[in-house]
Parts: structure tokens; sequence; C-alpha cells
């Protein structure tokens, strides 16, 4: 089973490395989203993809693009329309 892990260069960087051996036990296949500074390396069962340097409070909108490109293509791919998704539940709040 595919897993995608995103991994900046944070305080729970080693954490994040404990779950993804954790993953790679049970037979799982990472895909790794990761900072440039995340010292993550590809083997077998790990391929990592680094991100480009940055810093700041615009991190997590580089993190996201790549995951929302990777559900593009995926729904393409399967031959859904993304522009009308399916069960999308509306909700209106009325205050």
């Amino acid at each position: 089973m595919p897993v995608i892990t995103i991994a900046p260069n944070d305080a729970l960087l080693e954490k994040l490395k404990s779950n993804m051996q954790e993953v790679r036990a049970r037979g799982g296949q990472l895909f790794v989203l990761a900072d440039a500074g995340a010292t993550i390396e590809s083997s077998d069962g790990v391929r990592v993809i680094q991100l480009p340097e940055h810093h700041g409070p615009l991190s997590p909108i580089l993190h996201v693009v790549p995951l929302q490109l990777l559900a593009y293509h995926t729904a393409c791919a399967r031959g859904t329309d993304v522009d009308k998704p399916r069960n999308l539940a509306k909700s209106v709040t009325v205050e």
C-alpha cells in the first residue's frame, strides 16, 4: 500500500522518521515529500522527492501544492470529473 508523507524539517522530524520505519516494517511503500534539510534518503521502498528550500509561514503552501497535483492527476487517470466531485456534503451555517 502506498503511503504519502510530508516531511518538513522541524521539531517533529524524528518522530516522523520512526513512523515511517513502522510503515516500512509492515510492507508499505513510502513516497516522501521532504524539505531540503530533512536528511531522509531514498532506499528500497522509500522514494524521496526533495522540495525547494524555503523558510517561514509560507512553507505549508509549498507542501500542499504537490498533494493537490497528485489528487488532480489521480482523478484524471481514474476518469473522474474533477469539477463535479461526488458525495460532497455542503452545509451552510446560519448565525
